[in-house]
């Protein structure tokens, strides 16, 4: 631990961060698994709502500094793509 006191509040607001991040990156898998069992059903239209809500997570996650753009413009075009070949 530091000895500086503004490092000491640093170290603190770092964890409380973290543990933001943390969550958040764990709402957006659940969201992502949740688009990819509808996938799995077969179910489009299940499937279209999670792709929705997927792709809002993914856009939130680059606004909140999380992810970088290009990972999340990856990650959309794979799941739009398991959408259309539902078919």
């Amino acid at each position: 631990m530091a000895n500086i006191k503004q490092q000491k509040k640093r170290v603190i607001t770092n964890n409380k961060k973290r543990l933001l991040n943390a969550s958040f990156n764990s709402s957006l898998k659940t969201a992502v698994k949740a688009f990819e069992a509808a996938v799995e059903k077969g179910d489009k239209v299940e499937a279209t709502k999670a792709f929705s809500f997927a792709c809002k997570k993914l856009d939130q996650s680059v606004v909140k500094g999380i992810h970088h753009k290009n990972y999340v413009a990856r990650q959309k075009s794979r799941l739009a793509k398991a959408l259309n070949a539902i078919a």
